[in-house]
């Protein structure tokens, strides 16, 4: 029994995989996000980066629509998203140094609209 479990996970991990990249495929939008393991110096790059790179960063300033939450990942998020929808929307345009991942939910949120 513990061995039939075993091939059931496998399975089942290996066809959520088949099926996870799938999705990604046909999937019509996408949206680049932080991954939560980028550190907070490596965050505020990506803002920098972003902010000097055509992307508008005036939704994440004090009263901008996408201030709150206040939070660092929240807001670069938000510039990276920019930045990779206005520059090809490429799987480069999203590295920001192994610091960037991809999302296929939409992660806007209020009145904080991420573009796609």
């Amino acid at each position: 029994m513990v061995k039939m479990s075993s091939v059931s996970t496998i399975l089942f991990i290996f066809l959520s995989s088949v099926m996870i990249n799938h999705l990604h495929l046909v999937s019509s939008k996408q949206w680049c996000v932080a991954t939560l393991t980028a550190t907070n110096a490596q965050l505020q790059q990506n803002i920098n980066v972003g902010c000097s790179q055509r992307v508008d960063c005036r939704p994440i300033r004090p009263s901008g629509s996408c201030f709150i939450p206040n939070t660092l990942i929240n807001h670069t998020s938000f510039v990276m998203n920019a930045y990779y929808q206005s520059h090809g929307r490429t799987k480069k345009a999203c590295c920001f140094k192994n610091t960037g991942t991809f999302a296929i939910t939409d992660p806007s949120f209020g009145s904080c609209v991420y573009g796609s």
